[in-house]
Parts: structure tokens; C-alpha cells; sequence
């Protein structure tokens, strides 16, 4: 058997992998403790994140024709890939907040909904929430005029039950 048909399953595998990701995060992990690795993919497992860790050639020819290409030229060296279908900034957001813990831990680049980010541009992209805090945000900020306004309407009625018992006492 030639080593091109035992290498297509990986390729394959990691094309099926990339196939309708939002995001696909390069890094690279030398350095890394295997206890650090382990939390590391632990983590990123939990957010429904696959991360491997794969040969640049085989990941090159998996990314031929796609929006991925664009990280040919950062797969030198060891590399391993974040990979997620669902929540485009979550790879860089984990791996970039893990960073802050192993120093050794490095971004490379990505692509995140189809534009390449080198590694500043990654740094970014962790800095932006995910996408369930944007929209409680985003509900907090919708709720807050109609809960103010409530309040407002409540102590002017509450004045006003105020005024209409002072005004019966004296009357009386």
C-alpha cells in the first residue's frame, strides 16, 4: 500500500472536520505540560470544540480549495487546530484566556467566518463575547427603559394613593 492512500483517510478526517466550521484556530503547543495540554483540550471539548493535532502537509491538502487555505503559510513547526461548527469565537476566546495560564501556549492565526486573522487579529476576536452573553446583553439593555418606566409609573401611583388618603383624613 503506498503512503499517499494510508495519509487520505487523515486528510479526509480533517476535511470533514473543516467542512461548514465557522472558525479554525492554528496554534502552537510546544512547551505545554501534558497536565496543561489535557485541561487545555478539556475545556475545549466542554464548548464542542475539536481540537487535533495533525501534520501541516496533511492539513495543507485538506485545506486546498476552501476558505482555510489561507493558513498555508502559518503551518510550520508543530501545529494543532481548534476547529467549531457553532460558536465562531469560542476557540480563540478558550485558548487565548487558557494562554493567560501557559504562557508557552501560542495563537498562531485563523479564519473565523471566512476572513484569515494573523495572531493580533486573533487576540482581538477572543476579546469578543460569545454569542449567548452578546444577546443577554443586548436583552438587559431592552429590558432596562421598560423596568424604569414601570418603576416610575409605580411610585406615581403610589403618590397618588398617598395623596387621596392625606386628602380623606382631612376632610374627615
Amino acid at each position: 500500500m503506498a503512503k499517499v492512500e494510508l495519509k487520505q483517510p487523515i486528510v479526509d478526517e480533517i476535511a470533514a472536520n473543516v467542512d461548514g466550521a465557522q472558525s479554525v484556530v492554528v496554534v502552537d503547543y510546544r512547551g505545554l505540560t501534558v497536565a496543561q495540554d489535557t485541561q487545555l483540550r478539556k475545556e475545549l471539548r466542554e464548548a464542542g470544540i475539536t481540537y487535533k493535532v495533525y501534520k501541516n502537509t496533511l492539513m495543507k491538502r485538506a485545506f486546498e480549495g476552501t476558505d482555510f487555505a489561507s493558513l498555508d503559510p502559518v503551518l510550520e513547526g508543530p501545529s494543532a487546530i481548534a476547529i467549531s461548527k457553532d460558536d465562531a469565537t469560542a476557540p480563540a476566546r478558550i485558548i487565548a484566556k487558557f494562554a493567560k495560564t501557559a504562557d508557552k501556549l501560542e495563537i498562531k492565526a485563523g479564519v473565523v467566518e471566512g476572513d484569515f486573522y494573523d495572531a493580533k487579529g486573533m487576540q482581538a476576536i477572543s476579546a469578543v463575547p460569545s454569542r449567548e452573553e452578546l444577546l443577554g446583553k443586548l436583552l438587559g439593555s431592552i429590558q432596562s427603559p421598560i423596568a424604569n418606566f414601570a418603576r416610575v409609573i409605580s411610585q406615581i401611583a403610589e403618590q397618588g394613593e398617598g395623596g387621596a388618603a392625606a386628602e380623606a383624613g382631612a376632610e374627615a
